[in-house]
C-alpha cells in the first residue's frame, strides 16, 4: 500500500505515550512502504508541557537507527503549533532540521488555549468559531513555511456547546478566504480522521469544506489519523481515500524532504487494502 498516514504522534509529544517501535511493527504488518511521524512543536503556548522542544538532533539519530533495525523507511515530519508573534522563531527552527513534512496548526488563539477552554470564555459559539477562522486566515496569509494546514475546522472538538456542529454557509467568506490563500500559496490541507473516532463523527475539515477546496482549485491534500495512541494508527485512512474519490478528488498527496508526490486514486481494493 502506498498511502502514508501523514499525522502521527509518538511519546515524544507531551500528549502521547505511543511507542515508536509499535508503530513500526503496525506499519509493516499493514504492508506500508514507509511511515511518518509528526510530533508536536508548539510556539507561544502557555502550557508548560508543550514549552519544551524536542531534541531533534537525537530524534533524527533514533529514527535513522530504527529505520535500519526494522527495515522500513521513516519520514520525520513535524506539527507546528503556529502563533503569529513567533513566526521568526518557527522559521529559524524549521531551517535547522531536514524535515520531510510540516503541518501548520492553530492550537490556541489570542493567548488562550482551546483544549483548556479559556478561549471560549465570554464568547458565543458564533463568535468563538469565527475568531478561530480569522486566526487561521492570518496564518495562511502571512506564513508559508508549511506543507498543509492541520485539522482546519477542529475548533468544533473543544467548544463547550451543546451542539458543536457548524454550517459552512455561516462562515463561508472567511473559510473561502483561507482556502484561496492556501491554494494561492501552492500549499495544501489535510483530511484529519480523528474526529471520526469521537462524538462528532466527522473528519476535520468536514465534507462541505473539502468539496469547496476542490471547487476552488485545491489539489494538494494529505490524510492523517492524528494518532496519539498506537491503536489509532492508520485509522480511517483507506475509507477516506474512497471518500475523497467520491467527492471528486483524483489523487492524494505525500511528502518526502518537503517535496510533494501525487498518487492518483486508481488502485483496486483487495482483501488487505490497495494494490
Amino acid at each position: 500500500m502506498i498511502y502514508t498516514d501523514h499525522h502521527v504522534h509518538t511519546r515524544f509529544s507531551p500528549d502521547s505515550e505511543a511507542d515508536v517501535v509499535s508503530y513500526l511493527m503496525r506499519a509493516k504488518a499493514l504492508g506500508l512502504k514507509s511511515i511518518m511521524f509528526t510530533d508536536h512543536v508548539d510556539f507561544g503556548t502557555k502550557d508548560k508541557l508543550f514549552q519544551e522542544i524536542i531534541d531533534y538532533g537525537r530524534y533524527f539519530e533514533l529514527m535513522k537507527r530504527l529505520e535500519g533495525e526494522y527495515e522500513i523507511p521513516i519520514q520525520v515530519g513535524v506539527e507546528i503549533g503556529y502563533e503569529k508573534d513567533h513566526k521568526a522563531a518557527i522559521d529559524e527552527f524549521l531551517g535547522r532540521f531536514d524535515f520531510d513534512f510540516v503541518i501548520a496548526s492553530i492550537h490556541y488563539g489570542d493567548g488562550m488555549d482551546f483544549y483548556l477552554g479559556d478561549f471560549f470564555y465570554g464568547k458565543t459559539q458564533e463568535e468563538a468559531y469565527r475568531r478561530y477562522f480569522e486566526i487561521l486566515l492570518e496564518m495562511v496569509e502571512n506564513f508559508s513555511n508549511y506543507d498543509v494546514v492541520g485539522h482546519l475546522d477542529y475548533i468544533t472538538r473543544y467548544g463547550p456547546f451543546e451542539q458543536k456542529y457548524y454550517r459552512y454557509a455561516a462562515y463561508k467568506p472567511v473559510i473561502d478566504a483561507i482556502l484561496k490563500a492556501v491554494i494561492r500559496g501552492s500549499r495544501g490541507i489535510e483530511v484529519n480522521t480523528s474526529g471520526l473516532r469521537g462524538p462528532l463523527g466527522v473528519t476535520f475539515p468536514k465534507d462541505e469544506v473539502l468539496k469547496r477546496y476542490l471547487e476552488l482549485g485545491g489539489r494538494t491534500i494529505t490524510i492523517g489519523s492524528d494518532a496519539h495512541f498506537n491503536g489509532d494508527y492508520y485509522a480511517g485512512i483507506l475509507p477516506q481515500v474512497d471518500r475523497l474519490k467520491g467527492l471528486g478528488y483524483e489523487g492524494v498527496s505525500s511528502f518526502i524532504k518537503r517535496k510533494e508526490y501525487f498518487y492518483p486514486i486508481e488502485f483496486k481494493r483487495n482483501s488487505l487494502g490497495y494494490e
